[in-house]
């Protein structure tokens, strides 16, 4: 009885403080003025002007290799994009969406008969699948939940992207 009641006691703190920890974190140092994302270096870099603030190990699409054509090819896009939404209620943690398609990506599409597809994202993991496979997304940039509440705090929407092979 000793023992349940000292079980019962413990899940009890720890599911008190557990619910005091918030997802959503402050930040109050330089702006993030800019993105710069190397795909083959799974390199992510958040930057105040030439400076970097913070650097990430990434995850990508499931096959990393060449730029996102079409919806469903598994590639992250390369080029120059934006933050354009956040997503605080995203399946992944977190998330930011990037303006992918922009209009090169659709006239590309087009040309090729083709849908760009979309809905890409700078996102966590969501659940522990993502550590068991490099570049599982379905052309997203990947984190970890924690490192996404860092980016999510210090990045706002309208944010320049540069997503680089």
């Amino acid at each position: 009885m000793r023992l349940f009641f000292r079980l019962t006691l413990i899940m009890a703190l720890l599911l008190a403080v557990s619910g005091c920890s918030s997802k959503f974190r402050t930040y109050d140092g330089p702006a993030v003025t800019k993105i710069i994302v190397f795909k083959n270096a799974r390199a992510m870099h958040l930057m105040h002007n030439k400076k970097v603030l913070r650097s990430y190990r990434i995850d990508l699409g499931f096959e990393p290799r060449g730029d996102k054509k079409v919806s469903g090819d598994g590639r992250t896009p390369e080029g120059l994009y934006f933050i354009d939404r956040r997503n605080p209620r995203s399946r992944f943690h977190l998330s930011l969406g990037i303006n992918y398609p922009n209009a090169r990506d659709r006239a590309e599409a087009k040309a090729l008969g083709k849908d760009p597809g979309g809905d890409i994202f700078i996102h966590g993991r969501g659940n522990p699948a993502g550590l068991l496979v490099r570049d599982w997304t379905w052309g997203c940039i990947a984190v970890s939940n924690d490192e996404m509440e860092e980016i999510y705090a210090m990045v706002r929407t309208g944010t320049p992207i540069a997503i680089y092979r």
